[in-house]
């Protein structure tokens, strides 16, 4: 009698289709069976690496100057060739990786903590507040975000910092935008006008319950958008607003080597092909996020 007490009393086995998987978990899933995600955050984390383990990868220094082996192509000793100071490019385009990934984060950071900061109270308070926000964001989206970029930088000055502070603000709109128009959605949920209803503050709600629900577009758009930070950063380099010599920034390596494109092509080659990867990187990674994270895309 009591072993059959006990045989009742044991919870029921809850078939393993049945269970209750976490949203992120979820989102993990679906992100391993894509193949191109995969592959963008392998490239991603490539690229970190060199970044960390630069001093330790890179074979020479990045301003040892070798004027007697200035513009020598690809060899087993200089594996991406040498640039007209004699310099290593191989050891220039893994510092410049650490370059290119700080401007990024730290711009796509900057972007988020602003964008979402105005977008969330643009979309929660609405009325007037909402229309001052809307129309700057309109007014910064109606110029093409590189030519915005180049106008700040001429105020503040050429300097890869201040070229970081650009990159940042042109983005802004692309989350205040996309965070206003998520918080619109969010703020008409019963558990708000419950939260609401029982005196909770309005800062409690926007942080608590409004902002973590609105975390996946926006993680999808960052990541979307450090590659065009970096395409961005390269721009501004290219055209000497940006990093300075002898920073080994790619889109500064680019533009010192545009006059020696037809003598020593490899001095553009290479930072241009880091370039690429990078971007295309970040751009398959958050692809693969969108897929995971957005409802409407799954099956």
């Amino acid at each position: 009698m009591e072993l059959s007490t006990q045989k009742n009393l044991q919870p029921p086995v809850i078939p393993e289709e049945e269970k209750v998987v976490s949203p992120w978990l979820e989102a993990w899933r679906s992100f391993r069976k894509n193949k191109l995600a995969l592959i963008g955050a392998l490239i991603v984390l490539f690229f970190i690496v060199l970044a960390i383990f630069a001093p330790f990868i890179a074979p020479q220094g990045i301003n040892e100057q070798m004027l007697s082996k200035r513009l020598q192509a690809p060899s087993g000793e200089h594996w991406f060739g040498t640039d007209d100071f004699g310099r290593d490019i191989f050891s220039r385009v893994i510092y410049g990786t650490r370059i290119s990934l700080w401007v990024g984060f730290l711009a796509v950071m900057g972007s988020i903590v602003v964008g979402c900061l105005l977008g969330i109270i643009a979309g929660y308070y609405g009325k007037w507040v909402d229309t001052i926000i809307s129309r700057i964001f309109d007014i910064m989206l109606a110029f093409p975000s590189i030519l915005l970029a180049i106008a700040i930088v001429a105020v503040l000055g050429p300097s890869l910092k201040n070229a970081l502070i650009a990159i940042a603000i042109i983005n802004v709109p692309n989350f205040g935008r996309l965070i206003r128009s998520r918080v619109l959605s969010v703020k008409q949920e019963e558990y708000i006008m419950a939260a609401k209803a029982v005196g909770m503050k309005n800062n409690r709600i926007l942080f608590r319950h409004v902002l973590p629900n609105s975390m996946a577009p926006i993680i999808v758009q960052g990541t979307l958008a450090i590659a065009t930070a970096i395409i961005e950063a390269a721009a501004l380099g290219f055209l000497g607003l940006g990093a300075t010599a002898p920073n080994p920034e790619w889109g500064k390596m680019l533009s010192d080597a545009r006059p020696l494109l037809m003598q020593a092509p490899w001095t553009m080659v290479f930072p241009g092909i880091a370039i690429m990867l990078t971007v295309l990187g970040f751009n398959l990674m958050g692809d693969g996020l969108r897929d995971a994270l957005d409802p409407r895309m799954k099956s």
